[in-house]
C-alpha cells in the first residue's frame, strides 16, 4: 500500500495487529505500533484498544495497564471497551476483586460499565465454581440500573450449564420465567446437556417434558444430548426409546445422534448391531462420518473382533475417512497382543498402500513386537521397509533393535546400529543409554562400552552415563571394572556419584572385601564427598573383624574432622 501510494488508515494497522494476535505472534502484533509511528500515523482509540487486547491475551496485564496510562497521557481517553479488556485481564489472572474494583471506579473516570463488564466477571465466577458470588455481581449490576434482561439470563444459563452447574442454571431459568422472559430451546438444551453429563438422566428427561409443556419443542440438539447421556450411563435401551420418540415427534436424527447411539451400543459390546445400523444408514437418510466409523472400529477392537475392526478400517479408507496413525497403531497393538504379527504387518502395509498416514510409530510398534518374539530378522526386514517407504527410524526404533541384538549377544551388530543412529544425527535418549550400558555390561565388554559411550556423549550429553555403568557392573559382579571406572565418575563429585560409590561399597561388603570398600570411602573424602555414615560403620565393623583396626579408626576419624560425628562418639565406637 505504501509503495503504491495508497493511504493507510489506523484500522488497517488494527487488522494486522489482530491477525498477528490470533496467530499467536504477539511480539509482531505490538511491533505494528512502531510501524505506525514510522509512517507518521497517530494511533486512535481503536488502535489503543487493540493493543491492550493483544497485551491481555498475552497475559501481560501490567503492560496493558501502563499502556492505558500512556494513551491517556496522549489525550486518548479510554472507553468501555478499554476497561472491559482490562477486566478480562484481571479475571484471567484470577484477580476478580481487582476486576470488581475497576468496575466500581469506572463511573468516576467518566465511563460507566456495561453488561459485558459484569458478564465477564460472572463468567469467571461460574468457571471457578464460585456460584454464590454470581448472584452478588448480578445484584450490583442491577444497582447501577443495568437491569437483567433476557440476554442476561440466557448468558448466565449458558455459562452455568457449560461449567456443570445445572441446578443453578435451572434456578436462573425459573427466575427468568417469573420475570416474564421466555427461555428458548437453546437455553433448555444447555441445561439438559449439563444434567446428562452429570449422569442425572431423570432430571434431564423432566426438563425435556417441561419443554413440551411450555411449547418449546426440543430440537435435534436436545434429543442428541439425552441419547448421549443415556449411552454414557450404560442405558442403551432408554437411548433407543429416545431415538424412536425423537422420530415420532417429527425431529429427524442426524449423524451426531446416530453416532452417539452407536457408541453406546459398542460400549455395551453390541458392535455388530452398530455395524448393521451403519450399513442401513442410507435407508434412514443419514450419512456416517469419520467419527461414526471410528466408534464402530474401536468397538470391534475392544471386543477382540479384530478382523471385523480391520474390515471397518478398510471401509473407512474407501469412504475417504482414512484412520489416523493413532487408530492404526491401536489396531496393530491389538493384533500383536493376540500373536497375529503377520496380520498386523499386512494390515499396516495395506494402510500404507492405500495412502493412509502411516508413521514411524506404527513401524516401531511392529519392530518392537517382532523383537519380543525373538524374530530379529523380521524386525530388521521391517527396518529396511521403513527406509523404502521414506519413514525414517527414530531413537526409539534404533533402541529397540539395539536391545534385541544385545540380548542375542550380537553386540557387534548392536554397535553398528548405534553408530548408524549417531551418524544420521539422531540423539540417543536416556533409554538408549540404559539399553547399551545394560547389554555391554552383561557381556563384560567394558572397554568397547566406554569407547562407544564417548561417541554417544559427543552427540548427546548424559550426566549419569558412567554412574549407570558402575551400578550395572556392580549388579553383574564385575567389581574390578567398576573400581577402575570410579576415577571418571569422581571428577564431578555430585550426589549421583555418591550413590554410585555407595553401591560399589555395598558390593564389596557382600563379597567380603571391606578393605576395598574402605578405599572407595577414602577416595570419596578426597573428592569432597561425604560417604553414608551407617554404611561406613558397617565397613568399620568388618575391618575390625579382620584385624584392620587402623583403617577402621582412620575412616571414622575422617568423619570427626568434617564435623559429621563427635570425638566422644569416636571414643565409644573404638571402645566397642
Amino acid at each position: 500500500m505504501e509503495r503504491r501510494g495508497i493511504q493507510r488508515r489506523p484500522q488497517d494497522f488494527c487488522c494486522v495487529m489482530v491477525s498477528y494476535s490470533r496467530a499467536g505472534k504477539l511480539r509482531n502484533a505490538m511491533q505494528v505500533l512502531t510501524m505506525m509511528q514510522k509512517a507518521g500515523i497517530e494511533p486512535n482509540l481503536l488502535v489503543c484498544n487493540t493493543a491492550i487486547h493483544v497485551l491481555v491475551m498475552a497475559n501481560m496485564l501490567e503492560k496493558a495497564l501502563r499502556f492505558q496510562e500512556r494513551m491517556q497521557f496522549l489525550g486518548i481517553m479510554p472507553n468501555v471497551v478499554t476497561y472491559n479488556c482490562l477486566i478480562k485481564g484481571y479475571c484471567d489472572l484470577h484477580r476478580v476483586e481487582d476486576a470488581m474494583e475497576l468496575i466500581s471506579e469506572m463511573p468516576s473516570k467518566g465511563c460507566s460499565p456495561d453488561k459485558v463488564s459484569y458478564y465477564t466477571v460472572m463468567g469467571f465466577l461460574c468457571k471457578n465454581r464460585r456460584i454464590r458470588e454470581v448472584r452478588d455481581v448480578l445484584e450490583k449490576m442491577e444497582d447501577t440500573k443495568l437491569l437483567a434482561d433476557q440476554v442476561t439470563y440466557n448468558t448466565l444459563i449458558h455459562m452455568l450449564s457449560k461449567h456443570q452447574h445445572a441446578d443453578e442454571a435451572l434456578q436462573f431459568l425459573r427466575e427468568a420465567q417469573k420475570r416474564g422472559f421466555q427461555v428458548d430451546k437453546v437455553g433448555y438444551s444447555a441445561i439438559v446437556d449439563s444434567y446428562c453429563k452429570a449422569g442425572r438422566m431423570d432430571k434431564a428427561k423432566e426438563i425435556v417434558n417441561e419443554m413440551f409443556t411450555v411449547g418449546c419443542i426440543p430440537d435435534v440438539v436436545t434429543y442428541t444430548a439425552i441419547i448421549n447421556g443415556f449411552c454414557q450411563a450404560g442405558e442403551v435401551d432408554q437411548a433407543r426409546k429416545m431415538l424412536q420418540q425423537m422420530q415420532k415427534h417429527g425431529c429427524k436424527p442426524n449423524t451426531v445422534s446416530y453416532t452417539a447411539f452407536l457408541k453406546g451400543l459398542c460400549q455395551k459390546g453390541n458392535s455388530s448391531e452398530a455395524r448393521e445400523m451403519m450399513k442401513a444408514s442410507e435407508e434412514q437418510w443419514w450419512t456416517p462420518n469419520a467419527i461414526t466409523y471410528s466408534v464402530v472400529m474401536h468397538g470391534f477392537r475392544r471386543e477382540g473382533k479384530l478382523s471385523d475392526a480391520c474390515d471397518v478400517a478398510r471401509e473407512m479408507i474407501g469412504k475417504g475417512f482414512p484412520p489416523t496413525p493413532v487408530e492404526i497403531n491401536l489396531l496393530i497393538q491389538s493384533l500383536c497382543q493376540t500373536g497375529r504379527l503377520d496380520e498386523a504387518k499386512k494390515f499396516m502395509e495395506e494402510c500404507l498402500n492405500m495412502g493412509c498416514a502411516v508413521n514411524v510409530v506404527n513401524f516401531t510398534t511392529l519392530v518392537h513386537r517382532f523383537c519380543l518374539q525373538d524374530d530379529i530378522e523380521a524386525a530388521l526386514s521391517l527396518l529396511d521397509d521403513m527406509y523404502l517407504s521414506n519413514k525414517h527410524p527414530d531413537a526409539v526404533t534404533y533402541t529397540t533393535i539395539i536391545d534385541a541384538l544385545g540380548k542375542k549377544g550380537r553386540i557387534e551388530e548392536a554397535t553398528e546400529f548405534t553408530l548408524k543412529m549417531l551418524k544420521k544425527g539422531i540423539d540417543p535418549t536416556p533409554v538408549t543409554y540404559r539399553t547399551v550400558i545394560h547389554r555391554y555390561c552383561q557381556l563384560g565388554r567394558v572397554e568397547d562400552l566406554l569407547n562407544l559411550l564417548d561417541k554417544m556423549l559427543a552427540r548427546q550429553e548424559c550426566r549419569t552415563a558412567f554412574n549407570q555403568v558402575i551400578e550395572k557392573l556392580c549388579t553383574f559382579g564385575n567389581l574390578e571394572a567398576a573400581d577402575k571406572l570410579l576415577g571418571k565418575v569422581l571428577r564431578t563429585a555430585s550426589r549421583i556419584d555418591a550413590n554410585s560409590c555407595h553401591m560399589l561399597m555395598e558390593s564389596y561388603l557382600r563379597k567380603g572385601i571391606p578393605l576395598s570398600a574402605y578405599k572407595v570411602a577414602c577416595r570419596m573424602f578426597s573428592r569432597g564427598l561425604i560417604p553414608d555414615l551407617k554404611l561406613c560403620e558397617k565397613v568399620c565393623k568388618k575391618l575390625m573383624q579382620e584385624g584392620k583396626s587402623e583403617e577402621a579408626d582412620n575412616l571414622l576419624l575422617r568423619f570427626v574432622e568434617r564435623g559429621n560425628i563427635s570425638s566422644h562418639c569416636l571414643q565409644l565406637s573404638q571402645t566397642e
